[in-house]
């Protein structure tokens, strides 16, 4: 992961941010039901849009929320989206993703970070609890919700 670096989203990063592969049977699991009714009420000021560069090709994308006044818990301190690419997975671009994001919530004042993913077989579950989140309750649209202590 040495040669990982966050970058803040941008007009010259965001084409290959959005060009980024999915393994095959992912797809699904991209966005889920409450975060995308949800999207449409997300404050962009307390959006944290980056993307992970390795070396200098884009590799993954992470977008958190910090919004201490958000009405519901899980989207005040948490990761909103984080994707990597189909050829990138299973070496540690998610995981360097997501503790940038978890050390920034921290930095911000934030005890937890939440996370909302549909179950299935291959979806993120094992990459959320194997990075150390709980999962908590699951949503009224069957979505787990795992939260990390910071």
């Amino acid at each position: 992961m040495a040669n990982l670096r966050l970058e803040e989203l941008s007009a010259s990063t965001a084409l290959a941010a959005n060009k980024l592969t999915l393994r095959r049977g992912q797809e699904q699991f991209v966005v889920p039901p409450s975060y995308a009714i949800a999207d449409a009420y997300l404050d962009p000021t307390t959006s944290w849009p980056r993307v992970v560069l390795k070396d200098d090709k884009v590799v993954g994308f992470i977008r958190g929320n910090f919004d201490e006044d958000a009405a519901e818990e899980e989207f005040r301190s948490c990761v909103w989206r984080v994707h990597v690419s189909a050829d990138e997975q299973g070496q540690g671009v998610g995981t360097f993703a997501v503790l940038a994001l978890a050390d920034e919530a921290r930095q911000r004042g934030f005890k937890t970070l939440s996370a909302l993913w549909e179950p299935g077989d291959d979806g993120p579950e094992l990459f959320f609890t194997n990075i150390g989140f709980k999962v908590e309750q699951e949503t009224q649209y069957g979505e787990k919700f795992g939260v990390l202590a910071l």
